[in-house]
């Protein structure tokens, strides 16, 4: 690929808004569901946070809120406290308050401002590892992606948080049907390379790299093949976020979690309907509106003695009093915790 082809590439990328790209990613990485009622103040959460059956946190993704279109991000975080969240994921993008244009002190200020209204930054999460996959054909597009992934994680550490989301490549990605697949060895062996690559910065910053299961991207997809990708790495940096809703389609959550056990550094919760035959972004649903058997996956969670963070990610706000996603999912979190 020539430096023209490459800088055509990172324009067209960079032309498509953040909403372009989460609608054509939500199969793979989308999340669920939102309105109800729960407030809370921080004292609340302190003195429920640790309650109910399972010992594990609620944390909330910043794709569930209008950001940054039409809510601030001290906007977002607050109604997180208000919601009776411990915690926030965010986003690493091209381009504005969390991405390679954000200076250190904007990073350390954004973490400081979570902290401050009670929350943690639960971990840092990213579109581009589809635009710009480990696994891509094209060298110039791997080499840009591992560039990015740098930056991540330098980011990650100055938000204050040891968590990055990794999506370690694809065989291929249904929603760019211009892009060549690749076949299975050749991802992994390219994965792995980026893995290492990033390593040495991982272990430098105090950050694991997180491996996120799919199942539409063809690669890892079942929990034998993740837990042994991981573990070829030898490293307590190199752990897995494993996401409820990924694989709800041909497997069940509550099967992979104890075969994956301590490798599980975070989770995703979603929701997953198997009445849709066809799959589509309709095929999440709302937390508790679906197929999911949430009580089999916190006893799963809970057997092999996870206490972390349970982040709901969902990529479409409410387009009306978006404030009410997170309130419904608050509540929801609170009955799959047992705390209601």
């Amino acid at each position: 690929m020539t430096n023209e082809r490459n800088d055509k590439d990172m324009e067209r990328h960079a032309q498509l808004s953040r909403r372009e790209w989460l609608a054509c990613s939500a199969a793979a990485s989308a999340g669920l569901g939102v309105a109800g009622a729960v407030a809370g103040t921080t004292q609340a959460r302190a003195d429920t946070a640790r309650g109910g059956a399972y010992n594990m946190k609620k944390s909330i993704n910043l794709w569930a809120f209008p950001y940054p279109e039409s809510m601030d991000m001290e906007t977002c975080l607050q109604i997180c406290a208000d919601a009776g969240f411990d915690g926030v994921e965010v986003n690493y993008e091209l381009e504005g308050e969390l991405s390679p244009d954000a200076s250190e002190n904007d990073l350390r200020a954004i973490g400081a401002m979570a902290r401050d209204k009670g929350l943690e930054i639960a971990g840092v999460c990213s579109y581009l590892f589809w635009p710009y996959p480990f696994t891509h054909e094209d060298r110039d597009i791997r080499e840009r992606g591992v560039a990015l992934c740098a930056k991540m994680i330098r980011a990650a550490r100055l938000l204050g948080t040891s968590d990055l989301l990794v999506v370690p490549g694809a065989t291929y990605i249904p929603w760019m049907p211009e892009e060549p697949p690749v076949r299975f060895d050749v991802a992994e062996a390219r994965a792995r390379e980026a893995i290492e690559r990033l390593l040495e910065v991982a272990v430098d910053q105090d950050v694991h790299l997180n491996m996120e299961n799919i199942f539409i991207n063809g690669f890892l997809h079942s929990p034998g093949e993740m837990a042994a990708f991981v573990d070829s790495f030898d490293s307590d940096y190199v752990r897995v976020h494993f996401d409820t809703g990924n694989i709800m389609q041909y497997h069940f959550p509550e099967h992979w979690i104890p075969l994956l056990g301590k490798r599980i550094r975070h989770v995703h919760l979603k929701e997953f309907n198997r009445k849709n035959v066809e799959f589509n972004v309709d095929t999440f649903r709302l937390l508790l509106d679906g197929s999911t058997n949430w009580p089999a996956v916190m006893d799963a969670l809970k057997a092999i003695d996870y206490t972390g963070y349970l982040t709901f990610e969902y990529f479409n706000p409410f387009p009306h009093h978006p404030e009410a996603l997170a309130r419904y999912t608050s509540d929801a979190m609170d009955r799959i915790l047992g705390r209601t």
